[in-house]
């Protein structure tokens, strides 16, 4: 009876409500209520699932019903979806030989309460385990939700939605997953490794609840625009007049990067919108006393932050970022991501500061490599290296790292891991081993013991042979702009080990403080362009990261899309560095001369168009590898000069011919190309461009994608929906980096053999010809004396 009630949204939820609305509407600003400490049902249901065709969302939505501004409401229904790849299981959750339990965490924005909760559950299950008629047993917050038939009827896969009771959905969640009678089949240790079930990646959780009014305090800065413990993407609308500036446009960026910081790695858009209020949140940019929408911008002389509620709908708030000037908008925006904002305030006049300059290769999310780096400085927040008992989940550490560097042939990167297995009678040393691996490629098992003979004999005598430490030796091209090492210890226990043994949780194996990664010896050297590591790390351009020197091109008059994917690509930066583009410059067309054509002269430019701004296009690829007619781009044909002395030079991997074809015999795609900078030929362009807006848009979705972007490589990226992305290699590259003089002697000649073969061949000939007259001569003394007394005497 108790759980009807609860059950019941009538009653419970409308109770609830009310209590909120009456808490936010005596203290607006006042901390939303939680249901943390709600009280839970006593009693929970049973699961009666059955088959479903209905197929789960695979990108994370979150839909807003209209509501009149004039009812007085003081929260919103919302509805929004988190998969459980948005969880952090790109590949699913695998529930396999002795791990045949696992969880998942998940976590609410603090501002929203459930009020219906709903899972689509899809898994696989392997053939041996669906005929044992066993069952998947859920849990919510320790709370049990039923059971879940592991049986899919003869096919791939089984669908169940499952009725969630919205009290147990609090802010931080854990979802977790057993199979019934697990302990009895991990006692089957030759048959183990055939039961296994895979919770699928596409699996949904769908939420329905109230957005709760935060009130207008600016202090809750980033919220109520994104949050922290919101897994869903992200959107954050980014407002402009009719008629944006480019000084607008550059102040957005900014903040876009700062935001990309924020969410680590989770996904965010920025759509744009002009002249028109967004229905929820939005930050809007504009000069003092300029109208958007419904909105007027303060005339002010300063520049300012202020919050204000949407007119459409005082639940959700605006953000107006105002400024006279270039110079008064970057200071807003700077203050906004960089200065602590407390206090109860809806608006701020910023006092101007000197912004600080970031210097080559100092970005804080990148690993250093001025030092050894303990493994302690690489975990994330709560994470620990210990793992306990036989069955867990590998140590993950994650870093990110400048992708340009540089070991020569047969150096290597060292890595000293120190580790330590448990101290158990039945565990079986000589099986036993730490798996290690980086960026899902095999290096090494370490073994618990010391291997060779001495070792043995030393043990027999009753010596230590423990291994607990080891070095091993990476090659630098296993290292990438995003790194992920996975430490497992493989536990095994001996044959005659008791069952009882595999459910001890109370062992201990742990990966000790003193353990490093050694990048000393790198040096920062590449040859660019290479669009890999403009997609993993926005690199050139995050050399320095606030981008003091980029120039971010966009057309004359450049689409909503257009703005919103040059911002898409500023939140990427931030993400990747930790740093926020304050010294970012936005220009809108190819400039011809003054200050801006300077910049051009000095900077990396990254631009952002479509096909339809022919003119922009033109000038932008005028001294590039590419062409374009304004309905269509191109690659030139090499000259047979060019193709000469690329065989010369031994530059054979670039197809241009490929990748004119390609671009021609597709009528819809969107991509990147990057060549040497016209402007400057120690810099480099790089151009993300698309055949039309709806294309560009679907580019945001690709680089979600692990597969894509594994794919982007070389100068030239087309993707397409039918082939997926396609990548070439058209024009020169060059060398960029730090290399001393003496040392660049010895690159040139490894790179250019072809050159240094001819070389040594024109050496040797004019070498082995001036020999060949000399030993002539003397041949010619030794044998006519006479002939060389006579011509002494004359």
């Amino acid at each position: 009876m108790m759980y009807k009630w609860l059950r019941t949204p009538s009653v419970f939820t409308t109770v609830l409500l009310l209590c909120l609305c009456g808490g936010a509407a005596a203290e607006e600003s006042s901390r939303p209520l939680s249901l943390i400490d709600a009280p839970l049902p006593g009693e929970l249901p049973r699961i009666s699932g059955k088959y479903d065709s209905a197929q789960p969302s695979a990108m994370p939505s979150q839909t807003v019903p209209s509501l009149n501004a004039s009812s007085g409401v003081y929260n919103q229904p919302i509805s929004s979806t988190i998969s459980v790849a948005q969880m952090g299981q790109a590949q699913g959750v695998a529930l396999s030989g002795g791990q045949l339990q696992a969880g998942l965490r998940f976590t609410l924005s603090a501002d929203q309460v459930v009020t219906a909760a709903h899972l689509a559950l899809k898994f696989a299950v392997s053939p041996a385990l669906a005929q044992r008629n066993t069952a998947l047993q859920l849990m919510l917050n320790g709370q049990p939700l039923g059971n879940v038939p592991l049986t899919t009827n003869g096919q791939e896969t089984g669908t169940y939605q499952i009725e969630i009771p919205a009290a147990l959905v609090v802010s931080d969640n854990n979802l977790s997953f057993r199979i019934i009678n697990s302990d009895r089949l991990m006692c089957e240790r030759d048959n183990d490794q055939q039961y296994s079930v895979t919770i699928l990646p596409s699996t949904t959780l769908q939420l329905e609840g109230q957005q709760l009014n935060v009130g207008a305090d600016i202090g809750n800065f980033p919220r109520p625009f994104i949050d922290a413990m919101q897994m869903a993407t992200a959107s954050v609308p980014m407002v402009f007049p009719t008629e944006p500036t480019a000084d607008q446009v550059s102040a957005a960026a900014l903040v876009a990067s700062w935001m990309g910081i924020q969410t680590n790695g989770r996904d965010i858009t920025f759509p744009v919108k002009r002249d028109s209020v967004p229905e929820q949140n939005g930050i809007l940019f504009g000069y003092p006393g300029q109208k958007i929408g419904r909105v007027t911008l303060p005339q002010v002389d300063a520049p300012t932050l202020q919050l204000m509620d949407n007119p459409d709908n005082p639940i959700y708030k605006l953000l107006l970022v105002v400024g006279k000037d270039e110079e008064q908008l970057r200071q807003a925006a700077y203050h906004l991501v960089s200065q602590p904002l407390t206090g109860k305030q809806t608006s701020i006049t910023v006092t101007p500061l000197t912004l600080p300059r970031h210097k080559s290769y100092d970005a804080p999310r990148w690993i250093s490599t001025d030092r050894r780096v303990r493994f302690s400085e690489l975990l994330e927040q709560g994470q620990i290296m210990t793992s306990l008992g036989i069955w867990h989940s590998a140590q993950n550490l994650k870093f990110r790292a400048a992708p340009d560097l540089f070991l020569w042939d047969g150096e290597t990167i060292p890595v000293h891991i120190s580790y330590r297995f448990p101290a158990e009678s039945w565990i079986d040393e000589n099986r036993s081993d730490l798996n290690v691996t980086l960026n899902g490629t095999f290096i090494s098992n370490l073994p618990m013991v010391k291997e060779g003979l001495l070792e043995q004999l030393w043990r027999r005598l009753g010596g230590d042979n423990r291994q607990e430490a080891y070095t091993l030796k990476l090659n630098p091209y296993l290292i990438y702009g995003f790194n992920q090492l996975q430490l497992y210890f493989n536990i095994r226990p001996k044959a005659d080990a008791p069952c009882s043994v595999l459910l001890n949780n109370n062992i201990k194996s742990r990966i000790e403080n003193d353990s490093w990664i050694d990048l000393t010896r790198t040096r920062h050297f590449t040859m660019l362009p290479n669009l890999s590591y403009f997609i993993g790390a926005s690199f050139p351009f995050s050399r320095l990261a606030d981008y003091s020197q980029t120039v971010m091109l966009l057309p004359e008059r450049p689409s909503d899309q257009e703005i919103s994917t040059l911002l898409g690509m500023a939140g990427r930066s931030g993400d990747a560095t930790g740093v926020s583009i304050n010294h970012n410059r936005v220009v809108f067309g190819v400039p011809k001369d003054g200050v801006e054509r300077h910049r051009l002269q000095n900077s990396d430019v990254l631009a952002v168009t479509t096909l339809s701004h022919g003119g922009f296009n033109k000038a932008l690829l005028a001294e590039s590898p590419y062409q374009t007619d304004g309905h269509a781009l191109g690659v030139k044909t090499p000259s047979l000069f060019e193709q000469w002395v690329n065989w010369l030079t031994g530059d054979w991997s670039r197809h241009p011919i490929d990748a004119d074809r390609y671009f021609s015999s597709n009528e819809f795609w969107r991509g990147f190309v990057s060549y040497r900078s016209p402007w400057n030929p120690q810099r480099v362009a790089v151009v993300v461009l698309a055949t039309n807006d709806q294309q560009l848009q679907r580019l945001h979705g690709d680089l979600t994608s692990a597969h894509i972007t594994a794919a982007v490589r070389g100068d030239t990226a087309i993707i397409t929906d039918e082939n997926g992305v396609r990548s070439f290699r058209v024009g020169p590259q060059f060398p960029s980096g730090q290399m001393p003089w003496y040392m660049m002697i010895i690159w040139y000649a490894n790179q250019h053999a072809v050159i240094l073969a001819f070389v040594a061949l024109i050496m040797a000939s004019l070498g082995g010809a001036g020999l060949y007259h000399v030993l002539k001569r003397r041949a010619h003394r030794r044998l006519h004396p006479q002939d060389a007394r006579d011509s002494g005497q004359k």
